[in-house]
This record gives structure tokens, C-alpha cells and sequence, in this order.
């Protein structure tokens, strides 16, 4: 399937400055894949080593970090001839193994014309020592999982995304009702790549929840295998989330997840959950102003989780309710849409993203994330309901002197108004790309 990162794949490979490339990401992303589709398809051959359970790859590393002995040993273990420039040279599983993480320093520094990208599952790249870990030596991409682009493109529909991409508003306008649908499937399942997969090739909606499930159980088994004592921990707040954000204040609240608690008792397992990739936090910004990072309430944020279709799994959500176009699942759709957006702002390379809320006021934007020279207001609406006072007291009273102007993300038509642009909810990622593409 087509991922948007194989054009940051390309851009490494033909860059003059190029070391040896860490691919990070949430387990079951599509890191493997991924990455071996573009081996095939760029190099001449790629030399694939799995350090998972592999005890003859780490005895490898545990020697000596000769790279000369290491390449050499490479292609025995491959049987393939290894040669700059031709060769992709792929380490998988590389959390497993400190030394290997290490030797990127040398390939960095001894065999730089050498193209070598390994891939590791956060789960486990978070528990790296800080002497193993090449710092300044290595280039690192990050893989999120699918975007609504990516899911039309796994639909075949080429030219559908095409016309988002380009915000050909008028193409776009014609297909509305067919994007909407495209959109509350993506809903349900999401944006991994195993369930993007089965539902595109087999469309069978029922299978989804199953393989779904999956995943979490291996989130809930990997919990156990890292986190220590932190496990029972990191499943109360993971468990939580979904009732979390079902709130209509969806600040996150420490009782909520065991009564009587306190911050000092959950604040390593929801970190440990942010450094798996497996949730996002998103703090209150106390005011709009450059940089927001100075403005950062460290006390209130939200929880979501990494993938749309998870927060559906994980809450129980049915395919009749996520799929119909109707009220029956009102009070949560809200927050799943919340979560798909803030997904595809990651997605995006978005990373300064905040919400405003104001002590003793019912004022509160959804999102405010900086780009450049610019704060930028967005409102969430999960339909085309999109009465809100909010938006407009904050960008024209609170905060008018800022000049800001705002974004409103919802089953709307496109539409400037001056101070406001209204963004389809399906054509967020093509909106991103033109306005704000790095």
C-alpha cells in the first residue's frame, strides 16, 4: 500500500548529507513493509537483518562494532554482495539488540557512502541506554499510522485524492456524499495498515473489529513485556481514555482512572504511553501567543489515542453505529473526530499542538497549533452543525489584536469567510500539505 513516507524514503536516499536512517513507530504501523517495498524498488537488492530472537545477528554486534567485519559477515548471513549505493541495507527489530543501535555511529562515520535504515518499534527503542544511542550520528523519520489520503488511496480512488489533495473544491463539492461515507469508514477502521488491508481488498466490516482486537492485545502483552511495575498502571490509563474523552470537558482527570488518585501515581505510565507512540498529549495553552511552548499549562491536557479505529475498538463502538449517518452515536462522535483530526495533524508533521481553555469560562478552542510566523485557531465539528461562539470571541474580541485566522474542520463545504476558513473534514490532509507543507 502507498505511504506518504516513501517520499521522505527518496529524499534520504538522494541526499548528500545522508546517515544511516532510524524509521520510527508505534508497533504495527507499517514500518517492515514499508520499508521493504522501498528496498525493492530503489536498490538493486537489499540485505534484510532481523534482530528479533536472533542470537547469531547479536553476537554479530557483541564482538567488536568493526564495520569492515560486520558488512562482511552481512553477506555471508545474506548471501548478497554488498555495494554502496545499490544495497539497502536493512536492520529490523533493532531495539533488540543496544550494540546494533550503536554501531549506526560507526556506519556513520566509517562507511557513510553505505545506505543503511533500521526499524524499531518505539515499545521498545524507549528503553535504549543513552550510551548506545547515536546522538547527532543518524537521520529519523517517524511513521504514524494511515491518513484518510493514504485510506483513499489503498480505495483506489486515485483521482478522488488527487482532487483533495489539490483542493479542487468544485470536484470535491460533486463528491461530497461519497467522501463523507469514505470518511465514517475510516472511522471505524482506521488508519492500520493489517486492517486497512483486509477491509480494502475483502471488504468484510465484521472481520475489522477482530483483527483490531488483535493489536490491542499485543498493546496490552507488549505492556507487560517492557513497562515493569508500571504495567497495571498503563492499562488503567489506557483503558480510561475512551470514557476520558467521552467528558464534555475532556481534560484528562486522574480520578476518573482510580478514585482518590493523584498525578504522582499515573504520570510514568502515561509518559510510558507517549513514548510508545501509542497516545497523544496535548496540553492547554494559558494564552495564543509566540511560542505556545512557553505559554504550556503542564497541569490540564488531553488523552487520545495513536489510531481512530483503536479508540473505536478499544470503546466498543459497532459498525452500525459508525458507520450510519445518524444521532445514535452523537455523545462520542464528537471525540472521535477530535481524534482523527489531531491523527492527521500529526501525520502532517504538526507538532505544536495545544487547546485553549479559559479558568471560570466556557470559552474553549479545540486546537491551536504554530506554523511559522503564525498561531492558528481550529475548531472541531463533527457535522454541519457548527454553531459555536467560541471561535469567533476568541479570534475577533479576546484575542483580536493577534490578526489570527481561524480554521473550522467539518462536514461543511469549503468556504472562506475573512477571518475563518470552513475545512471539509475529508480534505484536512490536502489543506495541510498546500498551506503548510514543509
Amino acid at each position: 500500500m502507498r505511504r506518504k513516507l516513501y517520499d521522505d524514503l527518496l529524499k534520504w536516499k538522494d541526499s548528500e548529507d545522508r546517515k544511516p536512517l532510524i524509521v520510527e513507530g508505534a508497533r504495527q504501523v507499517g514500518k517492515t513493509y514499508l520499508i521493504k517495498e522501498f528496498g525493492q524498488n530503489e536498490y538493486n537488492n537489499v540485505v534484510y537483518i532481523n534482530c528479533h530472537n536472533n542470537s547469531d545477528i547479536k553476537n554479530i554486534f557483541t564482538q567488536d562494532l568493526n564495520i569492515e567485519r560486520i558488512l562482511q559477515i552481512f553477506e555471508a548471513y545474506s548471501h548478497k554482495r554488498i555495494i554502496a549505493g545499490k544495497t539497502l541495507i536493512f536492520i529490523d527489530e533493532i531495539q533488540e539488540i543496544p550494540h546494533a543501535i550503536e554501531s549506526l555511529k560507526y556506519f556513520c562515520e566509517n562507511a557513510r557512502e553505505q545506505h543503511v535504515i533500521v526499524a524499531g518499534s518505539l515499545l521498545g527503542i524507549i528503553n535504549r541506554s543513552s550510551e548506545s544511542y547515536p546522538v547527532g550520528k543518524v537521520n529519523i523519520l517517524r511513521l504514524y499510522p494511515m491518513t484518510f489520503e493514504e485510506f483513499l488511496w489503498a480505495k483506489g480512488e486515485k483521482e478522488l485524492s488527487e482532487a483533495i489533495i489539490n483542493l479542487d473544491w468544485e470536484f470535491v463539492n460533486i463528491f461530497r456524499i461519497k467522501l463523507e461515507e469514505y470518511l465514517r469508514q475510516y472511522y471505524y477502521v482506521g488508519g492500520m495498515p493489517e486492517v486497512v488491508l483486509h477491509f480494502t481488498t475483502r471488504n468484510d466490516i465484521n472481520k475489522v473489529r477482530s483483527i483490531q482486537r488483535d493489536i490491542l492485545t499485543t498493546y496490552h502483552n507488549d505492556f507487560a513485556k517492557h513497562a515493569g511495575s508500571e504495567t497495571q498502571r498503563i492499562r488503567l490509563v489506557w483503558n480510561s481514555i475512551p470514557s476520558q474523552l467521552c467528558k464534555e470537558n475532556k481534560k484528562f482527570i486522574y480520578g476518573a482512572v482510580k478514585k482518590g488518585s493523584r498525578a504522582r501515581e499515573f504520570e510514568l505510565a502515561i509518559q510510558w504511553l507517549i513514548d510508545a507512540g501509542l497516545v497523544y498529549k496535548v496540553h492547554r495553552c494559558k494564552k495564543p501567543d509566540m511560542p505556545l511552548k512557553i505559554y504550556e499549562d503542564f497541569d490540564a491536557f488531553k488523552l487520545y489515542l495513536l489510531d481512530v479505529g483503536l479508540l473505536g475498538a478499544l470503546s466498543g463502538a459497532s459498525a452500525m453505529q459508525m458507520l450510519a449517518n445518524n444521532n445514535i452515536f452523537k455523545e462520542f462522535r464528537g471525540s472521535f473526530t477530535e481524534n482523527y483530526v489531531l491523527q492527521q495533524l500529526y501525520a502532517n508533521k504538526i507538532s505544536y499542538i495545544y487547546y485553549y481553555s479559559k479558568d471560570h469560562s466556557t470559552m474553549e478552542i479545540d486546537y491551536l497549533i504554530q506554523y511559522a510566523e503564525r498561531i492558528i485557531p481550529i475548531e472541531v465539528k463533527a457535522e454541519e452543525n457548527v454553531k459555536s461562539k467560541s471561535l469567533s470571541q476568541f479570534v475577533n474580541k479576546e484575542f483580536a489584536y493577534l490578526n489570527m485566522k481561524a480554521l473550522r474542520c467539518s462536514m461543511k463545504p469549503y468556504i472562506d469567510q475573512g477571518w475563518l476558513e470552513n475545512i471539509p473534514l475529508y480534505s484536512i490532509n490536502g489543506y495541510f500539505k498546500n498551506n503548510y507543507d514543509e
